[in-house]
């Protein structure tokens, strides 16, 4: 009868969201899943391929298409690098002084690909085509050359699923450049939009602050921007000031993204005291920093 099957599906679908939620059992039936779909990820990619394959048909040397992709990832490592140059730019002196390591400035990363995007328009996640065979786990930090794009939630042998800043179960503990001040942004559902939460209204923020990871909590790297403060709306009596601001991370449009590798025992959320920090050497960044 067509009412006792939907009750038995309903009474399945009941225990198996308890399983998961009480137990943590299905992680290993969704990463199996994953891994199985894998096809379908590439299935979906296959129309940027072609265009891909059918554009190198008119390339008089295949060297100089292979120097280009090479080229392309170097830059975007390169691009990273100068934009956590550029975030700790204003603390730099001070940072001369605490810091007795590169590691804050250095982190190994390797450069993966965008393959396939949730079509949930209420879920920000993207799937990347590393997984555990190349060393992935849940929580690493996914950037773009702009700035942090999300972290790693769940990963199959080939692919990784990732959330992204915007979706708006996610967090990310930031801190203001100009100041230092500390505070918590969350995602709204909106890749245009993120909220800077429990701010007290005599806090020192403007219009244009630049907010990058604070490396509390150590699941993302410090230093790293995340976004720029758009709007402040101080209202009168109230205690906290509701604050706007824009992702850094073009989280729409890129599709070659850097996952970054927590250096032994883990991300430094505070600098150490000692010697100065000596300069790190470009000759050592290719040895540190894989391909994809």
């Amino acid at each position: 009868m067509p009412g006792l099957r939907l009750l038995l599906v309903i009474i399945v679908s009941a225990t198996l969201i308890v399983a998961d939620q009480q137990f943590d059992r299905l992680t290993p039936v969704r990463s199996t899943l994953a891994t199985g779909l894998t096809p379908v990820y590439w299935l979906g990619n296959a129309p940027y391929q072609f265009s891909d394959w059918v554009a190198s048909l008119f390339t008089t040397r295949e060297d100089v298409k292979q120097e280009n992709e090479d080229l392309k990832a170097r830059l975007l490592i390169l691009e990273r690098r100068a934009l956590k140059y550029a975030a700790l730019a204003s603390e730099n002196n001070e940072l001369r002084r605490l810091m007795n390591s590169s590691e804050l400035l250095d982190d190994r990363v390797i450069v993966s690909e965008v393959v396939s995007v949730s079509p949930d328009p209420y879920s920000h996640e993207i799937i990347i085509n590393k997984g555990r065979s190349d060393g992935l786990q849940v929580g690493q930090a996914i950037l773009d050359a702009h700035g942090l794009m999300g972290q790693v939630v769940q990963t199959s042998q080939v692919t990784s699923r990732v959330l992204l800043v915007s979706d708006s179960s996610h967090a990310v503990p930031v801190e203001v450049v100009r100041n230092g001040l500390r505070a918590i942004l969350l995602g709204t559902g909106d890749s245009g939009t993120l909220d800077l939460v429990h701010v007290p209204d005599t806090a020192d923020i403007r219009e244009g602050d630049l907010l990058v990871s604070s490396g509390l909590g150590g699941r993302f790297p410090r230093g790293y921007p995340v976004a720029e403060v758009s709007l402040i709306n101080k209202e009168p009596g109230e205690p906290f000031v509701s604050i706007q601001a824009r992702p850094k991370a073009q989280l729409n449009q890129s599709r070659l993204v850097l996952v970054v590798f927590p250096p032994k025992g883990g991300f430094q959320t505070e600098p150490a005291t000692g010697d100065q920090v000596q300069p790190e050497s470009p000759a050592t960044d290719t040895a540190q920093e894989g391909q994809g």
